[in-house]
């Protein structure tokens, strides 16, 4: 069952109930701009490879995992530290794609379709917290 796009729209906890991480909208956003990210990241020049390569693919692995850890916790407040954490690493991969355009090691075209994931994943973050809020309000 695909979850709602609009988070601002209502969701039955009967339908939320039985969603799977792996159908959550956030989560497979998340896993996609990972991908992106790291297919990006082997491209990089070899005397990177332990920096800034290193650090993206970690980085963008952390955004996907924190939005899992913090899934089916038995309280929405644990849930919502953990998706809390989500928006730093994803600014923690951005970052330095955007010394990675600098520096020439992609393209503007490239950046621009990563920076739109970016926006993409945080908005769907920031909506995935506030419908947990509100559904902790409602408990």
């Amino acid at each position: 069952m695909k979850l709602i796009r609009n988070w601002t729209a209502g969701i039955s906890l009967s339908n939320l109930f039985m969603q799977t991480l792996d159908t959550l909208e956030v989560y497979i956003a998340a896993k996609s701009f990972r991908k992106a990210v790291i297919k990006t990241a082997k491209t990089f020049p070899n005397e990177e490879k332990f920096l800034l390569t290193a650090q993206r693919k970690d980085s963008a692995r952390s955004v996907a995992a924190n939005i899992a850890e913090g899934y089916r916790r038995y309280y929405d407040q644990g849930a919502i530290k953990f998706c809390r954490n989500a928006p730093g690493s994803l600014m923690e991969t951005y970052d330095p794609l955007s010394s990675a355009l600098e520096d020439e090691y992609i393209t503007e075209e490239r950046f621009l379709e990563l920076k739109n994931q970016y926006e993409q994943v945080l908005k769907l973050i920031n909506g995935y917290i506030a419908y947990l809020k509100r559904r902790k309000q409602e408990d």
